[in-house]
């Protein structure tokens, strides 16, 4: 009972997370189905909480850092890591990816209906890999350092480096661990998907735009932080990161006009 109460604290301590979390359930199974979708989640959350747990003991793979634990009585925590956070790389590396297979895949477009083409020969190649995870190394970019000026908006004050960072208090190697976190979930989740395709081929069929839908979370989630950005009132974060943000819009603009209808 305590385990569902602080489950539910959870959600309702981090409401933002759990919508976000609930929209890439519904894309991941839209794209891939149920039980790959289960399994990219479970694997992404294991892969982040086993290297969030030793980086705040030796510091691979994100620096050394440690949590503030002044919710452990209103939210569920695994060991000294808060349960949302280590789920949270579930969707933002999966956005990430589909970002990644919409910039390197064929396209079908009629109109505003735009879908992938076949897939197969390129989801878990070296280079959609690489580009999904540098992708998500961007968005913590823009993520983190918001993040930690949580005590200036409703997230809270949830952890502290034991350095100081290079970036806005970042370090660099933190956005070298989530390139890793990035890499080694989709290298993975790869194998696997291999194995799975074997045994239970998967049967999808796709909606209008669905190739958009991955994407379009990506960017729902950048503009929230950004959002936040510039509520504190951290403009010349907020302007970099809109830079960033537009520059990784602008690829998809040119792939979709590059691309005949």
């Amino acid at each position: 009972m305590e385990t569902l109460s602080l489950l539910w604290g959870t959600v309702i301590l981090r409401p933002y997370v759990f919508i976000f979390l609930a929209v890439y359930l519904t894309i991941a199974i839209l794209d891939m189905g149920v039980v790959r979708s289960l399994v990219f989640t479970l694997l992404a959350y294991a892969i982040a909480f086993i290297c969030e747990y030793s980086s705040t003991r030796n510091g691979f793979p994100f620096g050394f850092y440690t949590y503030i634990d002044t919710t452990r009585n209103q939210e569920l925590w695994i060991s000294n890591v808060p349960f949302m956070d280590s789920l949270s790389f579930s969707f933002l590396i999966y956005v990430s990816y589909t970002l990644s297979l919409f910039l390197w895949g064929s396209l079908k477009i009629s109109g505003w209906d735009i879908k992938l083409g076949e897939t197969h020969s390129i989801k878990h190649s070296f280079k959609v890999i690489v580009s999904a995870s540098i992708l998500c190394m961007l968005m913590d970019v823009i993520i983190d350092p918001v993040a930690f000026l949580g005590d200036r908006w409703f997230l809270g004050k949830i952890y502290y480096y034991r350095e100081p960072g290079d970036y806005f208090h970042i370090p660099l190697t933190n956005f070298a661990g989530w390139f890793f976190v990035a890499a080694t979930t989709l290298t993975c989740f790869a194998v696997l998907n291999q194995w799975l395709d074997q045994k239970f081929p998967a049967r999808i069929k796709q909606i209008p735009s669905q190739a958009l839908l991955g994407p379009g979370l990506y960017f729902g989630v950048l503009i929230f932080n950004l959002g936040v950005t510039f509520y504190i009132g951290e403009f010349l974060l907020g302007v970099w990161g809109t830079l960033i943000a537009t520059g990784i819009f602008a690829l998809v603009v040119f792939k979709i006009r590059k691309t005949k209808p």
